[in-house]
């Protein structure tokens, strides 16, 4: 592509979104640059510590439960406090209960706080997303959610290549490290991100009805939580399945740093293009394609022996990464009522959020007993089921109606920016 096109796209992908996104873009930024528990959690139980692959399920399946309690938790608090008092807190405690983590050597003690440490960081997510969809026009959405992924994945390449050689010198350090980035967050949060809670009025009785009670009952809106989790229970193979069978094969922290890394880079240099692919396209086709690369992505590394290859398998479930993340959470805030979107994303954050408690535990459970070989059998059966469900599900689903009436509480005048 010349010069001048790619820069005619960028700017036509970063155009037009309001300050108060581009605050919370930075924010999302600056967490994700300190990065280090979530990806080398495994790594630091089996290696540093020398527990079982088994524990190291353990811890992270109890960091995932904490996700789960939250979730729920932190969405209705969205709704009832507002985005942005629910943000600063999980961002706070995060921060807090990461520095307390580095500190802790018996085997309880660090599952105790690892729950705490799930607790907290998921507890963020709701607020995020609901305060994103606020702030943003609905025809910008997926195209924000798009530059919101891609600023977790510019943050992650940078911190999976650096956290990988800090680990081997001071694991402490990295957990220092991510609790002083994550209070950052918690201070440019505080500092530009007004509320953006949609303000009710008469009219909005209604939205008082809207209650964990409705999230279940949605039928159409719990089948799309149902074939997320399934989705975010391959893509954990990524955080907790791949290290821990890297590590069994041989291959040392920066290794996987360097292999895992290939995923932020790539998400990096194309979700830009991707994007631009697919904010006109279905929807429903996106997931199935999404879903049968991330199955087939995850049982290609059966293959693996050597780091490059390793690398070329994380490409291709990465592609169904990128195409997923934004279409999905843009199917979610469609099927979402404004004032309800707290619970809504509380629910679909705890789906990935099980996932985050069911992945580790069947990881290890499998390496251990059967090998690594069935795990990644097991993620490519789980990819092509969900295809098969995005695929049903998305044709019963009805066209999209125009959000002329989607009042937000903060200014949303365009505003040209680039990155």
């Amino acid at each position: 592509m010349p010069l001048a096109a790619l820069r005619r796209a960028t700017r036509e992908t970063v155009s037009g979104l309001p300050r108060e996104f581009w605050w919370l873009w930075t924010s999302t930024l600056v967490n994700r640059l300190g990065a280090f528990v979530a990806t080398f959690m495994a790594l630091y139980l089996t290696l540093d510590r020398g527990y079982s692959a088994s524990y190291a399920g353990l811890v992270a399946a109890l960091h995932g439960l904490g996700g789960v309690i939250s979730s729920l938790g932190a969405g209705v608090m969205t709704d009832r406090l507002g985005r942005r008092p629910t943000l600063l807190m999980a961002q706070a405690s995060t921060a807090v209960s990461v520095a307390v983590l580095g500190f802790m050597h018996h085997p309880a003690a660090i599952a105790a706080v690892a729950f705490l440490v799930g607790a907290a960081s998921n507890a963020s997510r709701p607020a995020v997303q609901a305060m994103m969809a606020d702030i943003v026009r609905p025809e910008d959405r997926v195209r924000a959610f798009s530059l919101n992924y891609w600023a977790i994945n510019l943050g992650f390449a940078v911190s999976s290549m650096a956290a990988g050689f800090i680990a081997e010198v001071s694991y402490l350090s990295g957990f220092l490290i991510e609790a002083g980035m994550t209070m950052v967050c918690a201070v440019v949060v505080f500092l530009r991100v007004p509320e953006s809670r949609p303000e009710r009025t008469a009219a909005d009785k209604a939205a008082e009805e809207v209650g964990l009670g409705t999230v279940l009952r949605d039928g159409r809106f719990m089948s799309v939580v149902g074939l997320s989790f399934l989705v975010a229970l391959v893509f954990q193979q990524g955080a907790v399945g791949l290290p821990v069978a890297m590590g069994e094969a041989g291959f040392s922290p920066a290794d996987y740093g360097l292999a895992i890394a290939v995923n932020g880079v790539l998400i990096v240099a194309l979700q830009i293009p991707v994007t631009r692919f697919i904010e006109r396209r279905d929807a429903g086709r996106i997931l199935v394609v999404s879903s049968l690369l991330a199955g087939y992505g995850f049982g290609l590394t059966a293959f693996a022996g050597s780091v490059g290859v390793f690398a070329l398998t994380v490409c291709v479930w990465t592609l169904g990464e990128m195409l997923n993340a934004p279409t999905q959470t843009g199917l979610v805030v469609r099927l979402s009522p404004a004032q309800g979107r707290g619970r809504y994303q509380g629910m679909y954050t705890m789906s990935w959020s099980v996932a985050a408690l069911v992945a580790p535990l069947m990881s290890g459970f499998v390496i251990d007993r059967l090998g690594a070989e069935w795990l990644w059998g097991l993620c490519a059966v789980v990819g092509t089921a969900a295809g098969i469900g995005y695929g049903v599900l998305m044709r019963r689903l009805p066209a999209e109606a125009p959000a002329a009436a989607d009042v937000t509480a903060v200014d949303t005048e365009p505003e040209v920016r680039t990155v």
